[in-house]
């Protein structure tokens, strides 16, 4: 059903920088038009300054001018033993660049997970709770 994303991910995953954590993860975001972005960690010495993965092809897609609304699905893909799902800084910075039910495939190339950021993220912290 993903495949295509997937593929895109895997084939991502290849440019990951991660000479510290020699972690991989590889991601696509699928617009609904048919473009993807694909995004990869980048490691640096400073673990701070590290991006993942998920916010660079998100941010990509946000640099092509796409919104939420125009995501069709999002991939992350690791080499790691088991699915790798994102980290707290990637969930916060999802739950508002996704729409709440837009598709997370997770995968590590051996076992799949679908999910959304609702699930990833319940009672997520957003623009209302700004409002006083």
């Amino acid at each position: 059903m993903y495949q295509d994303v997937l593929n895109e991910a895997f084939e991502a995953m290849k440019d990951a920088y991660a000479p510290y954590s020699n972690y991989h993860v590889g991601a696509c975001v699928k617009c609904k038009d048919g473009r993807m972005f694909r995004g990869v960690n980048i490691e640096n010495a400073s673990y701070g300054a590290t991006n993942c993965g998920e916010r660079s092809a998100i941010f990509g897609a946000y640099s092509y001018g796409y919104r939420k609304d125009d995501i069709e699905v999002l991939a992350i893909v690791t080499d790691g033993g088991r699915i790798g799902a994102p980290c707290g800084i990637c969930r916060q910075v999802l739950s508002e660049l996704l729409n709440e039910d837009t598709p997370i495939v997770l995968s590590n190339g051996i076992d799949m997970q679908i999910t959304n950021i609702k699930e990833l993220l319940p009672f997520s912290f957003s623009k209302d709770d700004l409002v006083k």
